[in-house]
């Protein structure tokens, strides 16, 4: 344990924006569920009711979870973070964890703190306890975010207690990845791969006659555990006993191990290089395209269940509130069209993190001194940085458009035409470049501001509800791109607004790409 205290200390420092960013996130939507359900069902049957509607959609329950107890305000306000956003919470864990174990092995900093006093175990020892302290503070802050949303407070806490045992677990995870990995890129696949493999678990348990395999999964005990009604404490031991086997393993792991490398044996690669790989566009479209491929099935599966939401949103809203919605929409197939506008809306904010992933790639390669390599060859600058850009941009347009196409298909049954569902989806192009161009620009500054990006998907992502909750001017709201898009199929496509889009992020591009070739490299 010697060091520990101060290389936490010291990680935590360094990771301060992370949490603070995740926490807020997180946080937010939080308090936005809980204060928005209790005004839109206002009544215990407009509870029953939706939640009945939602506990008869497979796609909702397989999506979010079961709602055991149709009447507590507390659980229908809470479904979407019970097991959705609280697979965002694990990730979260995951990164940390990761960032300060297999990156630092990555880049040679774990080496050179191996040269002070400090056992071979602490890093995890630290990382474990970076990943355990910023999953205290979100769910705290969730807990709080509740009551503050007029929740009661016993549920509250109890469904903050939930998310800090799956933070736990997924610290767990991320510390077992990291050692069975020889890098960072395979860590986060294969923690990415664990948590796929326990939501699907849960999803399979609520959807199905096998619902014991929901036993198998923390995400199946958090709902399980009945926060909002009848608590059942007991479940919560499981996530610690859980988390506390996985870090007790990663620990044996690590004493089995050399530093930098990789329980897992590594791939070797092919002694010379593939004539295809010739040029920079080539070498980054084969460097992406495992994570394109894995976007892909993930935006398939993503629209496919937004699609099987869309038929049963009338039942889902059978209330007061919702039957003057339905008026002034229009009626049920008024609201199906402005559900598939909301939900391609939310599919950019998604798909606009494949495009900022691509670019903070590239800054990574040129911070660790590859993207000076590539240069050395007969490799312009602006070759170099016009291929980063377009993969991040049209790996982001195919993602629209398979997310577009499944969501159109699998609407078949709705009153929403397949043309009007993909054009709905596909209309959202220019406010994703716009967040593409804008993480370019962060590039363009210096390898170092890449990561910059991320802060903007999180900014236009919060500017909406934020704005909505305190009641702010509407031009603050109106600083993400996302709002401005046409809500196609709900309203008429508006040449106007893409243009405009398309024409800031055509001169955000020409500006970064501009200073890129300005500035120093590394």
């Amino acid at each position: 344990m010697t060091g520990v205290v101060g290389l936490t200390r010291f990680s935590l420092r360094r990771s301060r924006v992370l949490v603070l960013v995740w926490t807020a996130v997180l946080v937010v939507m939080a308090y936005a569920s809980a204060a928005a359900t209790g005004s839109l069902y206002v009544t215990v049957a407009d509870r029953v009711s939706a939640a009945r509607a939602i506990n008869d959609s497979p796609a909702l329950v397989a999506l979010y979870g079961p709602v055991l107890d149709p009447h507590s305000l507390g659980e229908l306000a809470m479904t979407k973070m019970t097991v959705t956003y609280a697979v965002f919470l694990m990730a979260f864990a995951v990164t940390l964890v990761r960032r300060h174990t297999r990156v630092e092995e990555e880049s040679g900093r774990a080496e050179l703190l191996g040269g002070l006093a400090l056992d071979q175990s602490a890093p995890l020892v630290s990382a474990v306890l970076v990943g355990a302290v910023g999953s205290l503070v979100v769910a705290a802050l969730v807990a709080v975010a509740d009551i503050a949303g007029g929740l009661p407070m016993a549920g509250s806490l109890w469904f903050g207690g939930s998310w800090l045992g799956l933070g736990l677990v997924g610290t767990g995870i991320g510390a077992v990845a990291s050692q069975l990995s020889a890098s960072a890129r395979t860590c986060g696949a294969i923690s990415a791969m664990a948590l796929a493999v326990l939501f699907v678990l849960r999803a399979v348990g609520d959807t199905t006659s096998a619902s014991w395999l929901s036993w198998l999964s923390p995400l199946g005990w958090a709902t399980q555990l009945r926060a909002w009604s009848d608590p059942r404490g007991w479940l919560l031991l499981l996530d610690l006993v859980l988390a506390a086997a996985l870090v007790a393993g990663a620990l044996v792991l690590r004493r089995r191990r050399d530093l930098g490398s990789g329980l897992l044996p590594e791939r070797p690669g092919p002694p010379t290089g593939s004539p295809r790989l010739s040029d920079a566009l080539a070498l980054n479209l084969r460097v992406h395209t495992a994570a394109l491929a894995v976007w892909t099935v993930a935006c398939a599966v993503m629209g496919a269940l937004m699609a099987a939401i869309i038929p049963n949103i009338g039942s889902m809203l059978d209330s007061v509130g919702a039957r003057e919605m339905f008026e002034r929409l229009g009626g049920v197939g008024a609201l199906q069209e402005t559900l598939v506008a909301a939900f391609a809306s939310i599919g950019a904010v998604a798909i606009s993190c494949f495009a900022v992933a691509v670019v903070t790639h590239g800054g990574g390669e040129e911070h660790d001194g590859r993207t000076e390599e590539v240069l050395a060859t007969a490799t312009e600058r602006s070759a170099a940085f016009l291929a980063v850009a377009l993969v991040a941009v049209l790996g982001a347009a195919w993602l629209l458009l398979v997310t577009g196409l499944a969501m159109g298909v699998g609407a078949s049954g709705s009153q929403v035409s397949f043309a009007g569902t993909l054009a709905g989806v596909l209309v959202q192009l220019p406010a994703v470049a716009v967040v593409a161009g804008l993480a370019l620009l962060a590039l363009a500054a210096g390898s170092r501001y890449a990561l910059l990006g991320w802060a903007v998907v999180v900014a236009f992502f919060l500017v909406g509800p934020v704005a909505e909750l305190l009641k702010l001017p509407g031009w603050v709201a109106g600083l993400s791109p996302y709002s401005h898009v046409s809500r196609v199929p709900a309203e008429g496509f508006g040449w106007t607004p893409e243009l405009v889009l398309a024409a800031i992020a055509a001169t955000l591009v020409a500006t970064a790409w501009w200073r890129y070739q300005e500035r120093d490299i590394g």
